[in-house]
């Protein structure tokens, strides 16, 4: 697909309605089997360790993979590259649908990750060249409700299954939905694609692949096995080297595999920082709600998803009408209000109970989710809006891979906060109860004593890590004050040929 064919009044919605559902299916696939991990550590009689792989591989290929879809755009029509994407994301599903041994599922969820790689930088780009700039709020609002609404039902949707079916449920409901926009994309896209010299430079890709990977993997470990383990620290070590080279290489290169000159543009440049530090921020609410309400407070997964789902309920009814408030105000004003609200929110979670009522833990999720969706979609959507129309798979690619990066980083980074602090608190709060006892306890008496010494210990490490994400949203809400509306940069080497309009190809016309 051309990036330097202007937009048209009429943009290809039937084209992007397919792959709006991939993609939702994609991002929905994501979060189904936080709930279900116990589950399939029990059937296929795998420790934890081995079981969070499910999570890591899939991250790990979509680092990898998301650097080189700026190349994959520029090379291939967006029909050749849905085909594709959907094919492996459907591959995958099958094949971890019938695993019966624990290789075969990390299998074909890495074969997913590898779709799923390839799916949302499409779509982003493709809208970024189907809408004008005063129009593209509205446009990235619907988009934002696809990213963050698919994983936000995907708890109680999980929670459900796992209640009724087995856990491979979650990939045979999957299944048909992948197969039936598979056969959409084969008979409603038929976009053609120029031929154009360029190039894949391998040794990019290999730099690319190690330190992503490395970076993503080190991160991801760390919170199983300490920050002070060679195997994290050597990964992390060889990824930032590797990292570094290919930064280097890509800056000297005509057509890089990926561009980053783009964080010239001083906008695309603030965006990018803050929404690596909003994901950071947001995974607290995603990762660690649902270990305080299952584990802490014995709630059932399907209660446990029903308690996420109206905050999923008010960022689908506010993903689209924040768009076009962003078309009218501009992000600067959305951006300081969702993270006042986020900074609050997060706050008040820092301070559970053992006792905190159902009703609050949902009212309080909902606000932050409100909050939360007046920030991502407007920020990102600004930050592009500066860049010339020959970098927008290059500012979707880099937005896609660092939004990897660091959720990878938050995650480790709560993950290890969380269990540090509650080894620490264990050891205060077992001294204590213990400097209290006026005679020996019996084994029985000593074991319940020590199950709500840790209990207790665990709340408190759950709230130290929500304390610092206090601390990570006030950074971006500093940031925020800094937005300006971003006017696209004029790009003296974009050449215009002549032919229809990107709208019309896509159309098939």
């Amino acid at each position: 697909m051309d990036q330097t064919i202007k937009q048209t009044n009429r943009p290809p919605y039937g084209i992007l309605a397919v792959l709006m559902v991939g993609a939702f299916i994609a991002m929905l696939n994501n979060t189904l089997l936080n709930i279900a991990l116990p589950s399939i550590m029990t059937d296929l009689k795998v420790e934890a360790s081995t079981v969070q792989w499910l999570a890591t591989g899939f991250m790990l290929v979509n680092g990898i993979l998301i650097p080189a879809t700026a190349f994959l755009i520029q090379k291939y029509s967006v029909r050749q590259l849905f085909l594709t994407a959907m094919g492996l994301f459907t591959i995958g599903t099958i094949l971890a649908g019938f695993a019966h041994v624990f290789p075969i599922l990390l299998a074909g969820r890495m074969i997913q990750g590898a779709g799923s790689a390839i799916l949302m930088p499409l779509l982003m780009n493709v809208m970024l060249v189907s809408f004008p700039v005063e129009k593209r709020g509205a446009a990235m609002g619907v988009f934002g409700l696809v990213l963050m609404f698919a994983p936000s039902i995907g708890p109680t949707l999980s929670g459900w299954l796992i209640e009724h079916y087995d856990w491979r449920m979650l990939f045979h409901f999957v299944t048909p939905i992948a197969v039936i926009v598979l056969l959409l994309g084969i008979f409603l896209l038929k976009d053609k694609k120029e031929k154009i010299d360029i190039r894949l430079d391998s040794l990019s890709l290999l730099l690319s692949s190690i330190g992503f990977g490395g970076i993503l993997y080190g991160f991801s470990s760390a919170g199983k096995k300490g920050w002070d383990s060679p195997e994290v620290y050597g990964t992390l070590i060889i990824g930032v080297i590797s990292l570094a080279v290919f930064i280097i290489r890509q800056l000297k290169q005509d057509k890089p595999m990926l561009n980053f000159k783009i964080y010239k543009y001083p906008m695309f440049a603030l965006s990018s920082v803050i929404s690596m530090v909003v994901t950071m921020a947001m995974f607290s609410g995603m990762l660690l709600t649902p270990i305080y309400v299952q584990t802490i407070r014995g709630i059932s997964p399907l209660d446990a998803g029903l308690m996420m789902l109206p905050g999923a309920i008010i960022m689908a009814i506010m993903m689209p009408i924040t768009g076009k408030l962003f078309d009218k105000f501009g992000g600067r004003i959305l951006a300081i209000i969702g993270l006042i609200i986020t900074v609050v929110t997060s706050y008040y979670f820092s301070q559970l109970t053992l006792h905190t009522t159902y009703t609050h833990l949902i009212i309080l999720y909902s606000v932050r989710m409100f909050g939360m969706s007046m920030v991502n979609m407007p920020i990102t959507t600004n930050g592009l809006n500066q860049l010339p129309a020959r970098f927008y798979p290059h500012g979707t690619a880099m937005n896609s891979t660092m939004s990897q990066v660091s959720g990878a980083i938050g995650t480790a980074l709560l993950v290890t906060i969380m269990t540090n602090r509650t080894t620490t608190h264990a050891k205060e709060i077992g001294a204590a109860a213990m400097a209290h006892l006026t005679k020996q306890p019996t084994p029985a008496v000593l074991a319940e004593m020590k199950q709500q010494v840790m209990m207790k210990a665990m709340l408190e490490g759950i709230n130290d890590a929500f304390l610092v994400t206090v601390g990570i949203a006030a950074v971006a809400l500093i940031l925020s004050f800094f937005i300006k509306r971003a006017k696209q940069a004029e790009d003296k080497t974009e050449i215009k040929p002549a032919g229809k309009n990107v709208a019309a190809k896509l159309a098939g016309n």
